[in-house]
């Protein structure tokens, strides 16, 4: 399993620790706000056109060679920028690191579902779920500390010897899993896999808890500068919506296992919990700020490893690469949607409007999430329950 929490790492580490970045250190290659929204934009907007596509590969060949092909084809494009410093070769390899984290990202939760019985499934989505974290929380910091010392190229050095480490790793490591004999699937088929409540209920969390966890991390400081408190103070409270996100996951994750905690109430408590946590955005001072944080965190961390063991237990396993990457797909679609809906609303009014409208939408997602885990309860919405397909 280690391995594959170096993989959830790698991804995170290398999508937040370039784009924290980009702004005050790629000077020659980012010459306006725009560039740099497009170089921003590459990342994600590659693994949402190809998530589900390598996750439906991984199940026709296999998740192992998606995950090391993507290791080893991040690592490649990481080297690009090193070794020809260039504003066009950075567009290059920033479209590749995207692309390469879009097979290796569901190959990786394919595997962690696949090597582990169904009980213990919210176990190791919460420590997957907690090294990701990590990630995205030591991805700024360390990133920003290369980028003192070497520059962006040392930055992009540091990914490519990282990519190819997990995959040297993974090689060594992680057994073969041969994929599952197949059905024949057509279109009507995965249509209607990917609208049953099976699927959709922990998808729409997954995508609500990632909206709240970007606009908190990307608008939170905001609040804190307009509040008169420096970056220090700021970051800090970003710090702590990582750390509560980090720390809640595994304990989550356990608790489903044991049957204290059921599913459906942990997604809809996480969505209530982040949407009090926007709500907490709206007061004024450095105290709105740390409890919108620490709710923020406290709710992501309840809804991913409980989506993510929801899914995998819900899901066919012969197809759980497809499902893993479509349901990547929609975090992926949160991600950009909650920032966007917050400036969209913070232009036109506030920025105190803004966290009230994703708030709002928060609320009423949680109450579309318990209505249809009590029609559908999908996977393991209830405490032990036996896991359908």
């Amino acid at each position: 399993m280690w391995p594959l929490y170096a993989a959830g790492f790698t991804t995170a580490f290398g999508a937040h620790g370039i784009a924290a970045n980009l702004g005050g250190a790629g000077k020659g290659a980012v010459t306006s706000l725009l560039v740099l929204g497009g170089l921003l934009a590459l990342y994600d907007g590659a693994e949402v056109v190809l998530k589900p596509v390598f996750g439906t590969v991984a199940d026709r060949v296999g998740a192992r060679p998606v995950l090391l092909g993507g290791l080893v084809a991040f690592a490649a494009a990481s080297a690009v920028y090193v070794l020809a410093d260039s504003p066009g070769w950075l567009w290059a390899a920033r479209l590749g690191q995207g692309a390469a984290a879009s097979a290796f990202s569901p190959a990786a939760s394919a595997l962690v579902a696949r090597l582990n019985p169904a009980a213990k499934h919210g176990r190791v989505f919460g420590s997957y779920g907690f090294y990701k974290s990590v990630g995205y929380t030591l991805g700024p910091l360390l990133g920003g500390v290369l980028v003192w010392a070497g520059g962006l190229r040392l930055l992009f050095a540091v990914l490519a010897l990282l990519g190819a480490a997990v995959a040297v790793w993974a090689l060594v490591a992680v057994p073969v899993v041969a994929p599952l004999p197949r059905a024949r699937q057509t279109v009507l088929d995965l249509a209607r896999r990917l609208t049953d409540q099976a699927f959709l209920v922990p998808t729409a969390a997954l995508a609500g808890a990632t909206a709240a966890l970007s606009a908190g991390v990307g608008f939170l400081p905001v609040s804190g500068a307009v509040a008169g408190f420096g970056t220090v103070a700021t970051g800090a409270a970003v710090s702590v919506l990582a750390a509560c996100a980090a720390v809640v996951q595994p304990r989550a994750g356990r608790a489903m296992d044991a049957g204290r905690l059921t599913a459906g109430a942990g997604l809809t408590a996480g969505l209530l919990l982040a949407a009090a946590g926007l709500a907490c955005a709206m007061l004024p001072g450095l105290t709105g700020v740390l409890l919108a944080a620490a709710l923020i965190g406290t709710g992501t961390g309840l809804i991913t490893p409980l989506g993510f063991a929801t899914l995998a237990s819900a899901a066919p396993q012969e197809r759980l690469g497809q499902t893993m990457g479509a349901a990547e797909l929609g975090r992926e679609l949160g991600d950009a949607g909650g920032p966007l809906l917050v400036a969209a609303v913070a232009a036109a009014a506030t920025l105190t409007y803004g966290f009230g409208a994703l708030a709002v939408v928060l609320g009423g997602l949680a109450a579309a999430v318990a209505a249809g885990v009590r029609r559908g309860r999908p996977g393991r919405a209830e405490a032990g329950a036996a896991p359908t397909a």
